[in-house]
C-alpha cells in the first residue's frame, strides 16, 4: 500500500456517505462510553454529548458511583451505570448488559489512575465489548495489554503526547509515526487529523486550528469517533468522519467567534458540520 496520504475532504466524505438513519434511534447504535472521574467529570459528559452530535442512536455514562448522579443530571440524554466499586471486580447487571449490547464502548475520558484504567478496560472486555475506541489513560496502559485480549476492532485517538507513548520513543514524523502505532497494535489510528490503518492506508485532515488545542478537544474527538462507529461505519472511515468533523468544526468555529471558543462549543458545532459536509458542492 502506498505510505502517501489520502486528502480529506467533503468530496471524498460525500463518497463514502453515511449509513441509512433509519427510523428510530435503534437505527443508530448504541454506545457506551466508560470513563470519568471525581478530577474530571466532564470529559466523559463532552464524548457523549459528541457522540449524539453525530448522530449515534443512545449512549450510556458508565462512570464511578460517586459522580454518576451528576452526571446524570448534567445530560439527561444519556443513561447512566455506575462503575464497580474495585475496579478489579467484573461488570455485572445492567452495566454488563450494557456493555454487552452495545455497538460500541469507549474507554478512557476523564480517567486518572492507570491501574484502575488498565482494570476496567479488561473488564469490559470480559463484559462483551465488540468494537473499542481507546482514548486518554486508556492509551497510556495500552503497551501493557495483550493485542489477543482486545476485540478485532479497535480505534486508538491519542494525542502526541500519547502517541510518543505507544511507539516508546520520541515522534519522528506523523504519517510514519501514526502508521507505525496501527501496525503495532493492530487498530485504526488517528492523531492531529492523520488516520492510519494497520493494513497500510492512510488519510490526512488539513483543517483544523490553534482552537482545537482546548481542554476537552479530545474528548469531543474520541467521542465524535464512537458515534461514527455506531451509526455502521467500518472503524478506519469512523475515524476519518470524526477526524474532519472534529477539525471542521474547529475551523468553523474560529471563523465565526476566533479564538477561545470551548470544547462544548465544538460539540454543538459538530451537527451542522456533518450537514454540511454531505450538501457540500
Amino acid at each position: 500500500m502506498s505510505s502517501r496520504p489520502e486528502p480529506v475532504g467533503p468530496e471524498l466524505l460525500r463518497e463514502w456517505g453515511l449509513p441509512d438513519p433509519g427510523d428510530s434511534k435503534k437505527a443508530r447504535g448504541d454506545v457506551v462510553i466508560v470513563g470519568g472521574s471525581r478530577s474530571a467529570p466532564g470529559a466523559a459528559l463532552l464524548a457523549g454529548e459528541a457522540a449524539l452530535r453525530v448522530g449515534a442512536g443512545r449512549i450510556a455514562l458508565a462512570v464511578p458511583a460517586s459522580i454518576d448522579a451528576q452526571v446524570g443530571v448534567a445530560l439527561p440524554e444519556s443513561g447512566v451505570v455506575a462503575l464497580p466499586d474495585h475496579a478489579d471486580d467484573p461488570f455485572e447487571g445492567d452495566l454488563r448488559d450494557h456493555v454487552a449490547r452495545a455497538d460500541v464502548v469507549l474507554v478512557g475520558p476523564g480517567f486518572d489512575d492507570p491501574d484502575e484504567t488498565r482494570a476496567t478496560l479488561l473488564a469490559a472486555v470480559a463484559a462483551g465489548a465488540r468494537r473499542l475506541v481507546l482514548d486518554a489513560f486508556a492509551l497510556g496502559v495500552l503497551p501493557g495489554v495483550e493485542r489477543d485480549a482486545l476485540p478485532p476492532e479497535v480505534v486508538l485517538s491519542p494525542n502526541k503526547d500519547e502517541l510518543g507513548i505507544l511507539l516508546d520513543r520520541d515522534l519522528r514524523d506523523e504519517a510514519t509515526d501514526v502508521a507505525e502505532v496501527a501496525r503495532r497494535f493492530d487498530a485504526v489510528v488517528g492523531c492531529y487529523g492523520t488516520v492510519a490503518h494497520p493494513d497500510g492506508r492512510l488519510w490526512r485532515v488539513g483543517e483544523g486550528g490553534a482552537g482545537l488545542g482546548t481542554s476537552g478537544s479530545g474528548d469531543v474527538l474520541a467521542g465524535a469517533i464512537t458515534g461514527f462507529v455506531a451509526r455502521g461505519l467500518p472503524i478506519e472511515r469512523a475515524a476519518v468522519w470524526g477526524a474532519w468533523v472534529h477539525a471542521r468544526a474547529g475551523s468553523r468555529l474560529e471563523e465565526r467567534v476566533g479564538l477561545g471558543f470551548l470544547a462544548r462549543d465544538l460539540t454543538v458545532e459538530l451537527t451542522p458540520t456533518v450537514r454540511d459536509t454531505l450538501a457540500a458542492d
